[in-house]
């Protein structure tokens, strides 16, 4: 079953709205606000976050993993600022440091090789954030033998 509602691969959850479904190769993985709550097709739900959201209980959340290791650094997040002006250099600079912390993306590929994964973050814009880039790497990680 397809839960994607938009044509764009890696959208994230419109407000109200389903989370969208990047790749069939392993497991799905879905894009989703934290602040969402949690759907049954889901899988593992996966925070890739260096700051715990604002608001949200650890129930609330419904968290397999905190992996706190593949969020930007502080100093990337902080260069960032969300702000659309930076939006391919931070693409560029976060995927270098992703490729420098090849243990927590083995979490993620070993999570999706098994199943579902939803990439939980808590930026407001659901296009451009760091899961955007992450369910790119993740899913050619999963196509890689």
């Amino acid at each position: 079953m397809n839960h994607a509602t938009s044509s764009h691969p890696h959208s994230a959850t419109p407000p109200g709205g389903k989370a969208k479904r990047v790749e069939e190769a392993a497991g799905p993985i879905f894009l989703r606000r934290v602040y969402e709550d949690p759907t049954p097709e889901d899988g593992a739900r996966v925070l890739v976050d260096r700051l715990w959201p604002r608001g949200v209980s650890k129930e609330r959340a419904h968290l397999t993993l905190w992996l706190k290791d593949i969020a930007p650094s502080t100093e990337l997040r902080e260069w960032f600022g969300h702000d659309p002006a930076r939006w391919e250099g931070f693409q560029q600079r976060y995927k270098a440091e992703v490729a420098q912390n090849p243990d927590a993306m083995a979490q993620l590929v070993a999570l999706a090789r098994k199943g579902p994964v939803t990439l939980l973050f808590g930026a407001r814009n659901t296009t451009e954030n760091e899961a955007v880039v992450l369910a790119q790497l993740l899913q050619a990680a999963c196509h890689t033998p």
